[in-house]
């Protein structure tokens, strides 16, 4: 508006707080539709990521009972690159440079 360079990079963003389970999901939701899903840590003990996936680039993710992760699925799912599937369900590798150039 004022000719400065302006960057609309805002992801869809949600969450919830149920009794003790605390969910936040980011994502775009037509893309998450079709995409596969993959789940980083343990279900049955309600302390997960699940991240959906289009080929090998991530589109969206919900952490649940997993905290201060947020701003890194939203950085994997802003940076529109491909991640290593494998270190991306591996809930011992940092998902900090997951995106792979």
């Amino acid at each position: 508006m004022l000719g400065q360079d302006a960057v609309h990079d805002m992801i869809p963003y949600f969450y919830t707080d149920q009794y003790d389970l605390g969910m936040e999901l980011s994502g775009y939701p037509p893309l998450m539709k079709d995409a596969q899903m993959v789940i980083r840590g343990d279900v049955d003990a309600r302390e997960f990521i699940a991240f959906w996936v289009q080929g090998r680039r991530v589109v969206g993710g919900m952490n649940v009972n997993v905290w201060d992760v947020n701003e890194t699925v939203q950085e994997l799912i802003r940076s529109g690159r491909d991640v290593d599937l494998d270190a991306l369900t591996d809930a011992q590798a940092p998902l900090d440079g997951l995106a792979t150039a």
